[in-house]
């Protein structure tokens, strides 16, 4: 390669790797795989080394990948929270080793399971968990320590602790969790995370504690960062320390005396990969000997005493012998592949998502090919390509009509999937039941899946109105329904009645309207029947909503059979009005900043009242902010207010203008 041609290249990666970063660890939603990520910054490093004259400082191969996010106050950390340099062979791992070596170490390992999560430092005083945080860049990361607290691995206080002490861990999210949470965000036609990973950063960086409490988290904890008052000699001592105070730490951990043994091991926790209930990405191999470890260093990105090594993703071919389209709440189509179980990632695996008829045109797939399998994340079975067409196959056409009603299916604008629009389907009926009586919807307490189908097939539900008119000795029909069970339900049904309006707006199943939009358009409406004759110039001049959310809501109440619903649903005494507190208007219209320590407020609590008086609180300053809410050590924010003239207000200040009492 040619010192031009290599540039060109060496950019094109870059920019592909950068919008990975951010699109990895500051949005949680990659677009690669991480085995297509780490064979492209595989070949940037190989350019890099080739040609070192095209090294840059902004080189995503000189930094680590994420950003502090304006949503949360920054932490810088005291010790640097590095990334670790990757391997994708045993030799690689060899090479590593004699590095060790030739720097004059006589180095024994510590192996430990690289989990696949989201890397946090912990801080305690005394024994109390005072404060959490994300990594970021390494340097500087995000103040989470609320929504850490709500990890039920993670101990608030410590028996027997030193005066100080930090550690590190990896947050996680489980398994049966993210399985849980992906059916969840399926049935609110929300777009589901891709895989664990994402799924736990994404749930840790949420403005609301309650959200990532619901979302099963856990941690292991695999280093000691800071400690007073006790002194170690090997990294093992510090595990058996921190596990004895009672934190999770890594899920195995052994010392080895030579690469040959440590490779041994990496081997071993390889091969049980797909018997785990969280995710791995890798192993970790770590000089035991903390001495040794200060001798060796780190680059400006890698400690040079630890090195991780990449499990290659296992691909498997199988044949294509059907493909089931189903039809989900919304009325979309979705197509499944259905072939010859495999054992994948540990478990047997038969189906797969096709997404829709452009993602089975692009890989043609056909039934009876040969198709290549793989788990994203090491859970979701998917199909990444066709080996090869078999004997007389044909290309697939999705069908044209609903496979549950029979009812032509429609292409809506800018959308790849066919939709089934008729309001009386079978199948959106079962999944908008599902939906309504979901928890964060009208949360009728026992109507599961299960129970819903058994309603709806029993022809004792047609629309989810239906559900107030059920008798004892309906629900007494329904299997393992006895006299007690049955009361439950219908008790359930009957306080759903008293729920405030955006209960029943999100179970409404309004497309690209979640919970928190059906909030905020129960309170700015208050009642459904205002919400119903709402325009969608006036819906979309809601702080937050555009135009497609708008569109969304005037079409749904347009629709035939809204009215009918909606009707049935009032005679039955559902509540159709927002009981809340009215906002006030003294911020109307105007973007808030808070920045710094406040006397009196926290900063929830301060940007709480800008929202309840009409404002948007932000995280960021821009022209467009109308105050800077400025308490002790404001930073880099008041700097840029005053910079681009924007008022400074204090607490009490702010306090006149919303018009309340300090």
């Amino acid at each position: 390669m040619e010192l031009e041609q290599a540039r060109k290249r060496a950019e094109e990666l870059r920019a592909v790797i950068e919008r990975n970063n951010r699109l990895y660890y500051d949005q949680d939603a990659p677009e690669l795989e991480d085995f297509e990520y780490d064979q492209l910054t595989r070949e940037l490093k190989e350019i890099e080394k080739t040609f070192p004259e095209l090294v840059t400082a902004s080189s995503p191969t000189q930094h680590v990948g994420g950003t502090a996010s304006t949503k949360f106050a920054k932490v810088a950390h005291a010790v640097k929270m590095e990334s670790l340099q990757d391997s994708f062979s045993y030799e690689e791992l060899r090479e590593f080793d004699a590095r060790v070596r030739e720097a004059g170490v006589s180095p024994e390992y510590v192996v430990e399971a690289k989990i696949d999560g989201l890397s946090v430092s912990l801080e305690y005083e005394n024994g109390v968990f005072v404060r959490g945080s994300t990594r970021g860049d390494g340097v500087v990361g995000e103040d989470v320590t609320e929504n850490l607290a709500t990890i039920r691995d993670i101990p608030h206080t410590l028996h027997g602790a030193p005066e100080f002490l930090e550690v590190r861990g990896e947050v996680y999210m489980p398994h049966a969790a993210f399985l849980a949470l992906r059916e969840q965000q399926e049935l609110e036609d929300k777009t589901p995370f891709k895989n664990p990973r994402n799924a736990a950063a994404g749930s840790l960086r949420q403005k609301d504690a309650k959200i990532t409490a619901s979302r099963g988290l856990s941690i292991f904890v695999f280093n000691l960062q800071r400690v007073q008052g006790r002194e170690f000699s090997r990294h093992s001592e510090t595990l058996d320390y921190i596990k004895s105070l009672g934190f999770p730490v890594s899920p195995r951990y052994n010392v080895y005396h030579s690469i040959e043994d440590a490779i041994a091991e990496i081997q071993r926790i390889g091969e049980m990969r797909g018997t785990l209930e969280f995710d791995i990405d890798g192993a970790v191999i770590k000089v035991n000997d903390l001495a040794a470890r200060s001798a060796l260093g780190s680059t400006n990105k890698f400690p040079r005493w630890a090195i991780a090594f990449k499990y290659p993703p296992e691909v498997k071919e199988s044949v294509v012998r059907d493909i089931e389209v189903t039809v989900g709440r919304t009325g979309v189509l979705t197509p499944t592949a259905v072939f010859d179980p495999i054992f994948l990632a540990g478990t047997s695996v038969a189906r797969a998502n096709l997404h829709n008829g452009d993602i089975i045109g692009s890989l043609d797939v056909r039934i009876g090919d040969t198709i290549q399998v793989r788990k994203a994340g090491d859970i979701i079975p998917e199909v990444i390509g066709v080996a090869r067409h078999g004997e007389g196959t044909v290309p697939y056409r999705m069908p044209d009509r609903c496979p549950s009603c029979g009812a032509p299916v429609v292409h809506l604008e800018d959308e790849a999937a066919l939709r089934c629009v008729n309001p009386e389907c079978p199948a959106q009926a079962l999944r908008n039941l599902i939906h309504f009586a979901s928890r964060n919807a009208m949360s009728i307490d026992g109507l599961g899946e299960a129970v819903a189908r058994q309603l709806i097939d029993k022809g004792l539900v047609h629309t989810v109105a239906d559900l107030y008119t059920l008798t004892r000795e309906q629900i007494l029909t329904l299997d393992k329904f006895k006299a007690k069970s049955a009361g439950n339900l219908l008790a359930a049904i009957e306080n759903s009645r008293k729920n405030n309006l955006d209960k029943l707006v999100f179970g409404l199943g309004i497309r690209n309207i979640g919970d928190k939009a059906a909030a905020l358009l129960a309170e700015h409406f208050g009642s459904m029947e205002k919400l119903r004759q709402a325009s969608a110039e006036q819906v979309s001049s809601i702080d937050g909503f555009g135009g497609v959310m708008a569109q969304s809501v005037v079409e749904f109440f347009a629709k035939e059979g809204t009215g009918d619903l909606l009707e049935h649903l009032a005679q039955a005494g559902v509540n159709m009005e927002w009981h809340g507190e009215k906002k006030g208007t003294a911020l109307a219209g105007k973007t808030v900043v808070v920045t710094g320590t406040l006397p009196t407020l926290s900063r929830q609590e301060a940007e709480a009242l800008i929202v309840r008086n009409g404002g948007k609180a932000s995280g960021s300053v821009s022209r467009r902010t109308a105050y800077v809410l400025a308490g002790e050590a404001a930073g880099s924010k008041l700097t840029k207010a005053q910079t681009l003239g924007i008022p400074v207000i204090d607490e009490a200040e702010f306090f006149r203008i919303i018009g309340q009492e300090q």
